[in-house]
């Protein structure tokens, strides 16, 4: 029967994280780049200086890579200053960390002050993001440290407060107050986190808020928001949810362009308040108060900083709405002019709570690693459907419907969210987001829990899918589907594109989530000995010669000989000439013969041989079957069905750690590979099962090495 051992491989990161005794949680964040700021600090009060980041110094390779790179005419002017260079008095928060602290500079990161603004609206939130224990006064070291969410882990990121100025002007973010710094510095730090500040170069304002918060975003286009829009709005932010919203711009080179209206295409906004107020004493106006991260450029239409609109309110009722007639970025309008305006909304859920109604639920959170590797698991979407069962699989169950199912309808609510990683820091490499998306398929209950196989993708269509495939960093999506066990294949549109992702899975109700598990290989039947076999006999007697073994274990010409007897007599075994082999190497020979080697000895008797070449044999019909036009060679693919008829149940990390290790650049494996894989993988599994009790093992340093 198989057999999976607990915790190996497969969800290791995720296993690890929860043996680290909280690392990575709230309270016990992650050091980035191994750095301790409580020790960094001590030390530079200690020593009377203050800090120096080596790991993101002052200098270019921190600005960024193009258009803030070496080359790059904008940098030339640039000097690296410390607060207290650059006005008297500098203070890390003025009177409270606010919205209005934050003002975009020369950098196109208006999607991070965006959420920045929003962060400020709910100081719980603000004070994990921006720890409160730091000065520039008691305790000023030249240190800081802010903390992120990042990928499932929460991380510290520590820097000094050495910030890139213009004739003593900040270039980037700044405050109102010239001598207010903490909105400057956590953009630094989230600058360090992706590498550079060029890194924050256009984006997508959840992605800041998820960081923020480790939350999970839903999107709504307004041209297909529910009837229930306000009232989502305006639970979300009782709750503490974050929200942004944008208007597309259909021409990127018209990016961030004034309208009559006053208000930026392709640019972000934060929107900070929703309120419904007494117009007249008659009707009520639904109203939204949003910010533009510039600080300035406001609506200019009805229920703007000077509108005739106002003047229908009370004075009480306006300081209600903190209404201010000022150039700051922030201003009301109507939430129809809101919708007309706008083109889509995002809501970044702390928990991913059911906004439609009155009730407040708990959900539970799945969380998922792994990765598509060209040649095994990139798979692409449903329309390549030779490599789309390739994809990494993940199994969810839903165990319990919902409290509030309607019409007698048996559902689980859940939301799943596929996110990519590392794609913004790594664009200095040239990489750029993928288009990805998801489906979901049902299977059997308490079926085989192995890797779904194209069959089945190509007679089965999916339950459930994204809405869309979109290169975003996330793509988030809700649904309801009866309790059952189901399979969710994250992928990119197209094949062969590597890259990691994390698939998070939030339910209303209990909920188990993992990838596939890994399952050791049946033991190969001998069989009766047949005429082919005593011919085999006869072969092994002429190789062997007087001493009646075959060993390759000696170095020298004794052992390029065996390896010449070894190679010859595995040849043997198959009178076709498609392998296109010129034998095995050396080290392959070695690994063969330690594999069937039962007495240590170094040497292989008649019965040890016979297995070898039995095993050989089994190996080279399964080769061929897979081999593509008899060419000698398999392609990546194909190698897990090919691992799988050999009796390895493996998971997706190996799968991928194969194809990398023994694939050419053509994403194909010759047979000698093969062998030496199969060879491999049967000495790992054979020595898992020596040293196993309960699906567990635990090795000495000698068992290692052995």
């Amino acid at each position: 029967m198989p057999y999976t051992p607990s915790g190996f491989f497969c969800d290791r990161l995720i296993r690890e994280r929860e043996r680290r005794d909280g690392e990575g949680s709230l309270s016990k964040p992650l050091r980035f780049s191994g750095q301790d700021f409580t020790a960094l600090k001590q030390e530079c009060l200690t020593k009377k200086c203050l800090f120096e980041d080596d790991t993101f110094p002052a200098s270019v390779e921190s600005l960024g890579y193009k258009e803030l790179g070496h080359k790059s005419n904008k940098v030339k002017n640039i000097v690296w200053r410390r607060p207290k260079e650059i006005c008297e008095n500098p203070q890390f928060i003025v009177g409270g960390a606010s919205r209005t602290d934050i003002c975009q500079g020369d950098l196109g990161d208006c999607w991070l002050l965006a959420a920045i603004a929003c962060l400020t609206l709910n100081e719980k939130l603000l004070y994990r993001v921006v720890p409160q224990d730091q000065s520039y006064s008691e305790g000023y070291g030249g240190i800081f440290h802010f903390q992120f969410w990042r990928y499932g882990d929460w991380v510290d990121v520590v820097i000094d407060d050495r910030i890139p100025t213009f004739n003593n002007q900040l270039v980037f973010t700044k405050s109102a107050e010239r001598n207010e710094f903490w909105s400057a510095l956590l953009e630094k730090a989230y600058a360090k986190l992706h590498g550079s500040y060029e890194a924050l170069k256009g984006g997508n304002t959840t992605e800041a808020m998820e960081d923020f918060t480790g939350g999970v975003t839903e999107f709504y286009e307004m041209k297909e928001a529910p009837k229930e829009l306000y009232k989502i709005m305006k639970k979300a932010l009782e709750r503490g949810s974050m929200m942004g919203c944008s208007i597309d711009s259909l021409v990127p080179a018209r990016f961030e362009t004034r309208t009559v209206t006053g208000l930026v295409k392709g640019h972000a906004y934060s929107v900070t308040a929703v309120e419904e107020q007494s117009q007249h004493k008659a009707s009520k106006v639904r109203l939204v108060r949003l910010r533009n991260p510039w600080g300035q450029v406001e609506w200019n239409g009805p229920w703007s900083d000077n509108s005739k609109e106002w003047v229908s309110l009370s004075k009480g009722e306006k300081d209600q709405l903190q209404h201010q007639s000022a150039e700051d970025g922030e201003f009301w309008m109507s939430f129809e002019d809101f919708k007309k305006n706008y083109t889509k909304i995002e809501i970044c859920n702390l928990t991913p709570d059911a906004l439609e109604d009155d009730k407040i639920h708990k959900w539970t959170v799945s969380v998922n690693e792994g990765r598509w590797v060209r040649g095994c698991s990139a798979g692409g979407c449903r329309n390549y459907p030779d490599t789309f069962w390739t994809n990494p699989q993940f199994r969810l169950c839903l165990l319990e419907e919902d409290d509030d199912s309607e019409d007698n309808e048996v559902a689980c609510s859940f939301v799943v969210s596929l996110m990519q990683k590392n794609r913004r820091k790594e664009r200095k490499l040239g990489a750029n987001l993928f288009t990805i998306g998801f489906a979901i398929y049902e299977v059997s209950m308490h079926g085989n829990k192995q890797h779904m196989q194209k069959d089945f993708f190509l007679f089965n269509s999916s339950k459930a899918r994204c809405k869309s495939y979109i290169n975003l960093r996330e793509v988030t999506q809700r649904f309801r589907l009866s309790p059952g066990e189901y399979v969710i294949i994250p992928s990119t549109y197209e094949p062969h594109q590597e890259g990691e992702f994390i698939l998070r899975v939030f339910s209303e109700k209990r909920n188990t989530s993992d990838a596939e598990g890994i399952y050791l290989p049946a033991p190969a039947n001998a069989g009766e000995e047949s005429e082919e076999d005593q011919q085999f006999r006869s072969l092994f007697q002429q190789i062997a010669g007087d001493v009646s073994t075959v060993s390759t274990g000696r170095p020298g010409r004794e052992a390029r000989g065996a390896r010449e007897r070894v190679t010859v007599s595995l040849s043997h075994s198959s009178t076709d000439k498609d392998l296109n082999t010129e034998g095995f190497s050396l080290e392959c020979c070695r690994s063969m013969i330690a594999l069937v080697d039962m007495d240590g000895t170094g040497r292989l008797s008649l019965q040890e041989f016979r297995h070898l070449w039995n095993k050989i044999k089994q190996w080279q019909g399964i080769f061929r079957h897979y081999s593509s036009d008899q060419a000698g060679i398999i392609n990546s693919y194909e190698m897990r069905n090919a691992i799988n008829d050999a009796g390895f149940r493996l998971n997706n990390q190996l799968y991928d750690i194969i194809t990398m290790r023994y694939a050419n650049e053509g994403m194909n494996i010759d047979f000698d590979s093969f062998i030496s894989c199969l060879v491999r993988l049967e000495a790992m599994f054979r020595a898992f099962q020596a040293f196993d009790q309960d699906g567990t093992i635990r090795l000495s340093v000698l068992e290692v090495s052995c």
